[in-house]
């Protein structure tokens, strides 16, 4: 058995739209002889330790949290699934876990099962799921991103709710590599299937900003509190929630600004650029980068997206001519899309969104402008980097 006494802590989930605490995720913990406090989380991944022992200790926690939250007049109460221990149930065998909150009265639908691991049977988890959905149960995901295997579980389970990686979220909110297009790209996967998205692990503002904008419905972490054997008032974070979203909204808004001053600048880029157009389109005469320095090249497309000038671009001290594009049709690109949709408004400056360039593997925006009465597409390409 274990050394010390089982007991559940409670971690609060925050709703991203009121900044009040929802619910709470029941951590299974350890208390010793000398009242120290710890996490039960490594026995469960431990061979040396008898499944049977593991089981018992789950089942333990897990009514001892249920009773708990009994208690309280609202919210949800999240616990953990383990597909290794659905899997040994027998096809039709009453569910313990639905029997435990028939016996104590709980609700279901104040309950939120965590399916963990990437074992057992899909199938015979799908049909487990299926019962627990029909209870009123919703069903989330734990650890989304962690691997292909996982999308078979979103595809299979059709989850409520879908829970990040901790170790994937982290990774993208901290700017490193391209890890964030990657959880933005889940996040947008999620809300397309109607899950709602919980980022946990959130201990600092920058990883809020980022689970924000990957549209998180809930956040979980130490930044708003810590797990806890006792539950906190549903306002106790608000204040503090309402002030850090404010923060998110004006960085968005000076974003915002940014975009618009280089759009400003764009608009002068390409006036100087029709007047180099229509003085012959020398390289020579090319207009200083010197007041763009996010420019990376520019170059002409016909209506159509085909390229009939080559690449200009800025080499050290002077523009240089690169002509392997020419006659490549870029109207495939996805940036083109949204640029080519503009034909026929001559006056307006197009900006792309944000991509990584295959051939230089920069981060990248495309500008594009329209000209000779929509017969040529003027583009530049930008340096994200600069910005």
């Amino acid at each position: 058995m274990f050394n010390g006494q089982p007991l559940p802590y409670f971690q609060p989930l925050i709703d991203t739209a009121t900044g009040r605490i929802a619910g709470y995720e029941a951590l299974a913990r350890l208390r010793d002889e000398d009242g120290n406090v710890t996490s039960a989380g490594p026995l469960f991944t431990d061979p040396e330790v008898d499944p049977a022992d593991l089981r018992e200790l789950d089942r333990c926690i897990r009514r001892m949290a249920l009773e708990r939250f009994r208690d309280t007049p609202d919210g949800f109460i999240s616990l953990n699934i383990s597909p290794s221990w659905v899997s040994q149930l027998k096809p039709g065998e009453p569910l313990p876990s639905l029997q435990l909150l028939e016996e104590i009265g709980l609700p279901a639908d104040q309950v939120v099962f965590e399916i963990t691991e990437l074992q057992g049977s899909i199938e015979q988890l799908r049909d487990v799921v299926q019962r627990y959905r029909q209870a009123g149960i919703r069903i989330a995901i734990d650890d989304f991103g962690a691997g292909y295997s996982m999308l078979d579980r979103v595809l299979a389970l059709e989850p409520d709710i879908l829970k990040l990686d901790i170790q994937l979220f982290r990774k993208a909110a901290s700017g490193n590599g391209n890890s964030g297009d990657f959880v933005r790209a889940l996040a947008l996967m999620a809300e397309k299937s109607g899950c709602w998205i919980i980022a946990e692990g959130v201990e600092t503002e920058q990883e809020l900003h980022f689970a924000l904008e990957c549209g998180a419905r809930y956040v979980q972490g130490y930044l708003f509190g810590r797990p806890d054997e006792n539950f906190l008032p549903a306002e106790a974070v608000q204040q503090q929630f309402s002030e850090l979203r404010d923060h998110y909204v004006y960085e968005k808004l000076a974003e915002r600004e940014k975009l618009a001053n280089l759009r400003k600048s764009l608009a002068s880029l390409f006036a100087d650029l029709r007047v180099w157009l229509s003085k012959g389109a020398q390289p020579a005469h090319l207009p200083s980068p010197k007041d763009y320095p996010w420019l990376l090249r520019c170059f002409l497309c016909d209506a159509h997206g085909t390229q009939i000038s080559p690449n200009y671009e800025w080499k050290g001290d002077t523009w240089q001519t690169d002509p392997r594009y020419l006659d490549h049709n870029w109207s495939w690109r996805p940036y083109f899309y949204q640029i080519l949709a503009e034909a026929g408004e001559d006056s307006r400056v197009i900006l792309s969104n944000r991509y990584r360039d295959a051939t230089t593997n920069q981060y990248c925006l495309t500008s594009g402008l329209f000209i000779d009465d929509s017969r040529h597409l003027l583009l530049v390409d930008i340096d994200t980097s600069f910005l």
